[in-house]
């Protein structure tokens, strides 16, 4: 009995230091273990599908889901409530319309320029409905980037959004002349070379067209193409699959999100943020989602209350935004329980949970584009994801060594890079492999071979590129430091700085233009400035700039800062240097140079003196 006691007492004993060392030594093993388990769950079904010729889309859950739960509502949007069936039967209006009427075909790519409104969703079906590819059109691009979208994913058909008839003006003859039928979601149409569509759709049938006409046998199949600014030039289209879309769409689930939850997406659908992780990611579940054409710091908690939101999307702009709202007694009124999105800074993440309540801050990482993704589940304040000896046996990457004054790699003597300690910030690559493919970009394939690194640590090996510096610690998590290379962020969204540059470089008076970001504080990302060298025997014109900037530019990729040069520095490459101009922001009082800043009051840039520059950083002037 004695015996049989001293092996309990030990047993037990075994067990508490157990317990003790993993509580001590690896506090999140369970969690961590728990949540990786979930994500293979889900990757597992998704590789017996590439086994198999069945293979089951979003579009085929959405059908399932119309099938199963026909009357609960998908989207609320602007008060009215959408069920599955009745987004359903619009989508098979649509696709008929797109069969018969249009003509389209299996393989065919159409474009769809249409703001935030369920009809977004219904031609992004119906055109799925028939086999073609979508390809999303940002709706803030301007002509000559909007012409070049079409040039990258081959689209021969645009579906333009009712309101946004005004996005044809100087380019509609264009569009013409390169034989693209337009069509808009209109009974009637002042452009009598743009077809309308709501009166085919009236008339049209809402029985399914056959199945066969969406079907796939491969999850490698392009069904989207997203534009994004990368890291160089106009907006290039990534290419997504039916495999990125099934793995987005999987997100708020492994979150621990359910069917019973109301999602409120106040993101554009032209990103994939919102398409895919948020319409793809309602439909898995088979919740509700409230739509937003556009996103209001003022109406979002009214919204939130009203119909019942249980989870969020947000980008960190947007958080900061809802902190700056004057308080209110609605601001912990709600059932808010979880926020999906990315680049939530620490300040403001702390300040949002303060005053709004024990909301989970899901961030996660990743590029439409790229084939690598983090994923904060911890909720661990100001880091973008988490990582592990599990997660790293599934997904290659490594952080690298990288000279920011220089903007180059820093390599061994044998030309390969170099892995940073834990703790310091490195170059993130991802390892290009079956099970993290990398699809690239339409319409280029010098595009896609930019975004890859061959002959990394080995002779053979392949990385994409992030672009994006990060550190992890010795805990495995991973924060965001900085981007390098030609792209930064703001309101939001990518700028890529060489459109910008090229499209201010044909203003008459301006010689040579450098465009980067400089931190402006209290603000998510970078603020757009131009350092600019104006050509012998011209003059700055405040105003022309002003109007060609507006004109020409979407609103969050227009330079709010200018300073002249006399002198363009370069690196040992002859590529500009941006890293001293980015390091001295734009402080007139350490900064010799003229600066400017864009006054959209006197629609021109203005000198920006020491009392506007001291209105900016205390946040009393709006950018």
């Amino acid at each position: 009995m004695s015996t049989t006691l001293g092996w309990l007492y030990a047993l037990a004993a075994g067990f508490l230091s157990t317990y003790v060392v993993q509580k001590l030594c690896f506090p999140y093993f369970w969690r961590d273990l728990l949540f990786l388990m979930k994500v293979i769950r889900y990757g597992v079904r998704l590789e017996l599908f590439k086994l198999t010729s069945s293979v089951r889309t979003v579009l085929d859950r959405f059908i399932e889901q119309a099938q199963r739960i026909p009357n609960k509502p998908f989207v609320i949007y602007d008060g009215t409530v959408y069920t599955y069936r009745d987004l359903e039967l619009r989508s098979n209006k649509l696709a008929n319309v797109f069969f018969h009427n249009m003509r389209l075909k299996k393989g065919d790519c159409v474009a769809l320029l249409i703001g935030n409104e369920p009809d977004f969703v219904s031609a992004w079906f119906g055109l799925a409905k028939v086999g073609c590819s979508v390809a999303f059109l940002n709706i803030n691009i301007k002509s000559k980037s909007l012409l070049h979208c079409f040039d990258c994913c081959g689209a021969k058909t645009l579906i333009i959004g009712s309101d946004l008839l005004k996005c044809l003006d100087g380019i509609l003859p264009s569009l013409l002349k390169s034989n693209i039928q337009v069509c808009t979601m209109k009974s009637h149409c002042e452009h009598p070379q743009v077809h309308t569509l709501q009166d085919k759709i009236d008339a049209a049938s809402d029985r399914p067209v056959p199945a066969v006409l969406r079907a796939t046998n491969s999850l490698k199949t392009p069904t989207l193409y997203i534009f994004t600014s990368g890291t160089t030039g106009l907006p290039k289209a990534a290419v997504i699959t039916h495999l990125q879309s099934l793995k987005a769409a999987g997100g708020f689930w492994a979150f621990g999100a359910n069917e019973t939850d109301v999602i409120y997406i106040p993101l554009p659908l032209y990103h994939s943020a919102a398409s895919l992780i948020g319409i793809g990611g309602t439909i898995e579940l088979g919740a509700t989602c409230v739509l937003k054409k556009k996103f209001s710091a003022s109406q979002f908690w009214t919204d939130c209350k009203q119909y019942e939101v249980t989870i969020f999307q947000y980008i960190g702009e947007l958080c900061r935004y809802l902190c700056n709202q004057p308080k209110t007694e609605m601001d912990q009124a709600h059932r808010v329980r979880m926020g999906v999105g990315n680049g939530l800074r620490q300040d403001v993440w702390r300040e949002f949970l303060t005053r709004f309540g024990n909301i989970k801050m899901c961030e996660v990482y990743g590029s439409t584009e790229g084939n690598l993704c983090f994923m904060n589940h911890i909720g661990r304040i100001g880091v973008v994801g988490r990582s592990n000896f599990f997660y790293r046996l599934l997904f290659k990457y490594d952080l690298v060594k990288y000279d920011m004054a220089k903007d180059k790699l820093v390599k061994d003597q044998h030309g390969f890079c170099q892995r940073v300690k834990k703790g310091e910030t490195g170059l993130l690559l991802a390892k290009v492999s079956t099970l993290s493919p990398f699809f690239g970009y339409a319409g280029s394939k010098q595009l896609t071979e930019n975004k890859l690194m061959r002959n990394v640590f080995v002779k053979g090996d392949t990385y994409f590129n992030t672009g994006d510096l990060m550190a992890e610690d010795r805990d495995g998590f991973i924060c965001f430091r900085d981007r390098v290379g030609d792209t930064f962020r703001w309101k939001g969204e990518n700028v890529a700085t060489t459109e910008v540059t090229e499209i201010l470089g044909m203003v008459d008076f301006i010689q040579e233009v450098n465009v980067y970001g400089v931190e402006v504080p209290g603000h998510e990302g970078r603020a757009g400035m131009a350092a600019l060298i104006v050509r012998p025997g011209l003059t700055f014109d405040e105003k022309k700039l002003f109007e060609h900037a507006n004109r020409d530019l979407p609103t969050y990729a227009r330079p709010l800062f200018v300073r002249l040069q006399k002198v363009m520095e370069t690196t040992s490459t002859f590529k500009q240097q941006k890293f001293q101009l980015v390091q001295s922001g734009f402080n007139p009082k350490t900064i010799a140079d003229p600066l400017y800043v864009l006054d959209y009051q006197q629609k021109s840039y203005i000198p920006l003196t020491n009392q506007i520059y001291q209105d900016i950083v205390y946040g009393g002037r709006k950018l």
